[in-house]
């Protein structure tokens, strides 16, 4: 009899120790967090540019403003529009008219080094050249309409004694022989308005022999 109650103590004893080992356990698997949880990471929104397809207008930078060629007058002294560097409007028909001399006419740009040149010797002996033959010069300016200011520019600079005008339409390409391609270039025409010599660029002493050209006709 004894030995059973001992017995019932044992098992009693044992049967609550399990079951506060489990509630023990319980409590810390409550109290330890889970590793689980999904890491949850930012990425910033990128910004996407979508690029306009839209047509866009073509720009004109140079504007043609000449007259087809044949309403041009062919024969010199033409009938082209010129401006002087004071903007005052002129045409050729009546500045290059035909007097009974002979007329040099020298094509430039203002960008162009040996038009420089060539306008630099002339103009050092140009004095000279008017005391020994009576004769016309005209210079003429084929910039385009956007360097008009800068061909204003340097007139003003140069203070040159001769005629300086711009081709304002750029119209004497159409009927010079040749179209101006490549310059300076310089035509001399007689009294009747022919066409004597022509020189196209320049190396020195080429002025010395316009001036030959020009005295000879001159003479006559």
């Amino acid at each position: 009899m004894k030995n059973l109650i001992y017995l019932f103590v044992i098992v009693l004893f044992f049967g609550c120790a399990n079951k506060d080992t489990a509630s023990a356990a319980k409590a810390i698997e409550a109290k330890t967090p889970t590793k689980t949880a999904a890491i949850q990471t930012s990425t910033p929104a990128v910004a996407v540019t979508k690029r306009d397809t839209t047509p866009r207008p073509k720009t004109r930078y140079v504007q043609d403003t000449s007259r087809p060629k044949n309403k041009i007058k062919a024969d010199f002294p033409f009938d082209i529009a010129m401006t002087l560097s004071d903007r005052t409007e002129v045409n050729s028909e009546k500045v290059l008219a035909k007097n009974g001399k002979p007329t040099i006419l020298l094509f430039w740009l203002t960008t162009c080094y040996p038009c420089r040149m060539e306008l630099n010797a002339i103009k050092t002996k140009y004095a000279g050249w008017k005391e020994e033959a009576d004769f016309n010069f005209a210079v003429i300016s084929t910039d385009f309409q956007k360097n008009y200011e800068r061909f204003i520019k340097r007139v003003a600079k140069e203070n040159w004694a001769w005629d300086t005008y711009h081709d304002t339409n750029r119209e004497f390409r159409k009927v010079i022989p040749g179209a101006l391609n490549g310059l300076p270039q310089t035509f001399v025409f007689d009294k009747n308005g022919e066409i004597v010599y022509h020189k196209r660029k320049y190396s020195s002493g080429d002025e010395d022999k316009l001036f030959d050209v020009v005295k000879g006709l001159a003479a006559k």
